[in-house]
C-alpha cells in the first residue's frame, strides 16, 4: 500500500510510468526518490531490461536500478477495455510518462488529446528520439542511435584513437530523461498558477545536443582551439589521471616540486615535450602508494583522480561518506545494492524507497487504491485478459 510522507518533495503525487528500457524509467525512478507514487504500466511480454543484469529474487539488476521504489500493474494495451483502464487511471493521476514513438500512443487512443479530455490537468512527459511531428519522428532509437547521429561515436573515435563503437554508458537515455524531469516539474509549478496541465515533447537529439558541452567546438570547427587533452598516467599505485593539460602539469612540478628541466637548451619542440614527459612518468612511476599520489597533487594543486574499476566503487572515500550505494531488499532474504538518489536537501528527504516490483504485483492494490475497485473487479479485468501477473496473489 502507498503511503504519503510529508517529508518528501513530491509526495501526493501520482505517475502512471507507460515507459520502458531508460529514458523514460529512469525519470519515473528519480520521481519516486523524490516521494511520488509511481505506478509502472508493463505489458504481459515485459520490460526488455527483465533480461538484463544479475537476477536476484527474480528482478534482474538493470531493470532493478530503473523500476527501484515503483508499483507495477501489468496490462495488455492491446486489450479491448484496456485504452478505458488507463484512461480511468489517468483520471486520476498527476503525470503521466510513456517514451514509445510518436504514432503509438494515439492508435492506443491514449494520445495527449484523449488523456488532456479526462484529465486537464494531467502532465504528459514523451521521450522519443527524435520528437513529435518532424521528419524522422518515426524512427526508432536507441542511445547509440543517437549517440551515433551527433557526433559523439565519431569524436570518441577521433579523439581516443580508438575503434569504432558505441560510449560506455547510455547519456542519449539518461539527458532525456533528465530534461524531461526539469520540464515535468516545471509544468507542475506552472499549473499551480493555471490549474492546466500540458504535454512535454522530449527528443533525444535535443537534450543530447545541449548537453554537450563540446559540441561547440565541432559546430564551429575550433576544436584546434580547445586545450590539451587531460593525460593518464602510470604510477606504482595504479593508473591516475590528472586534470591539466601537460602545460600545466609541467609548470606545477617545477613550481611546486623544483623539477630540474631535462630539456634545458634544447630547441626542438617535440625533443623537448619528449623528455619532459619522460621525467614526468619517471616521477609518477615512482610514487609507491595512493597516500603518496594523494600527497604529490595536493603539494602542486592540481585535480587528480584514481583511475577505478566499476566493482571498486564500495571503497570509494566520498561515495562511501556520502551513502551513495544504497542497499535494499533483494527479495531473497537479503540486500542487493543500488545507486542512490543523487538529491541531499536541508529539510527534505528523498531516497530510493524499496526494490524493482514483479510483473502485476501492484494490480490489485492500484486499481483498489486509486479507482476503488474491488478485487471481483480486478479478476474480472485478468479474465478479460486486460491484467496479468507473474507473482502470486498479483
Amino acid at each position: 500500500m502507498s503511503t504519503i510522507d510529508a517529508t518528501y518533495p513530491l509526495a501526493g503525487l501520482k505517475v502512471l510510468d507507460l515507459s520502458r528500457v531508460l529514458a523514460g524509467p529512469f525519470a519515473g525512478r528519480m520521481l519516486s526518490d523524490l516521494g511520488a507514487d509511481v505506478v509502472k504500466v508493463e505489458p504481459p511480454d515485459g520490460d526488455v531490461t527483465r533480461f538484463w543484469g544479475k537476477v536476484i529474487g527474480g528482478i534482474p539488476g538493470y531493470y532493478h536500478q530503473q523500476n527501484a521504489g515503483k508499483r507495477n500493474i501489468c496490462v495488455d494495451l492491446r486489450a479491448p477495455g484496456a485504452a478505458a483502464l488507463i484512461l480511468d487511471l489517468a483520471r486520476h493521476a498527476d503525470i503521466l510518462i510513456e517514451n514509445y514513438r510518436p504514432d503509438v500512443m494515439p492508435r492506443l487512443g491514449l494520445g495527449y488529446e484523449a488523456l488532456k479530455a479526462v484529465n486537464p490537468r494531467l502532465i504528459m512527459l514523451s521521450i522519443s528520439g527524435f520528437g513529435h511531428n518532424g521528419p524522422e519522428s518515426r524512427r526508432p532509437a536507441y542511445a547509440p542511435i543517437v549517440h551515433a547521429e551527433l557526433g559523439l561515436m565519431g569524436r570518441t573515435m577521433r579523439r581516443g584513437n580508438v575503434a569504432r563503437g558505441d560510449l560506455p554508458l547510455s547519456v542519449a537515455d539518461t539527458n532525456a530523461s533528465l530534461h524531461g524531469l526539469i520540464g515535468v516539474l516545471s509544468a507542475v509549478i506552472m499549473r499551480e498558477r493555471t490549474g492546466l496541465g500540458q504535454h512535454v515533447d522530449i527528443a533525444m537529439m535535443d537534450a543530447t545536443l545541449v548537453s554537450d558541452d563540446q559540441i561547440l567546438y565541432e559546430l564551429e570547427d575550433a576544436e584546434g582551439s580547445m586545450g590539451l587533452p587531460n593525460d593518464v598516467w602510470q604510477t606504482g599505485a595504479g593508473p591516475v589521471l590528472v586534470s591539466a593539460d601537460f602545460r600545466h602539469l609541467w609548470r606545477s612540478l617545477t613550481r611546486g616540486l623544483g623539477f630540474a628541466d631535462p630539456a634545458e637548451g634544447v630547441e626542438d619542440l617535440a625533443t623537448k615535450i619528449a623528455a619532459r614527459r619522460a621525467a614526468v612518468d619517471a616521477f609518477m612511476r615512482g610514487l609507491a602508494d595512493w597516500d603518496q599520489v594523494a600527497a604529490a597533487m595536493d603539494k602542486i594543486n592540481v585535480a587528480w583522480g584514481e583511475v577505478r574499476r566499476g566493482h571498486d566503487l564500495r571503497d570509494q572515500p566520498t561515495l562511501a561518506h556520502r551513502g551513495s550505494i544504497a542497499q535494499v531488499d533483494d527479495r531473497a532474504g537479503g540486500t542487493r545494492p543500488i545507486p542512490q538518489s543523487p538529491y541531499r536537501f536541508s529539510h527534505a528527504s528523498s531516497g530510493v524507497r524499496g526494490g524493482a516490483p514483479h510483473r502485476g504485483e501492484h494490480n490489485g492494490e492500484v486499481l483498489g487504491e486509486w479507482l476503488g475497485l474491488a478485487p471481483e473487479a480486478v479478476e474480472a479485468l485478468a479474465q478479460g485478459g486486460v491484467l496479468s501477473a507473474d507473482v502470486p496473489g498479483a
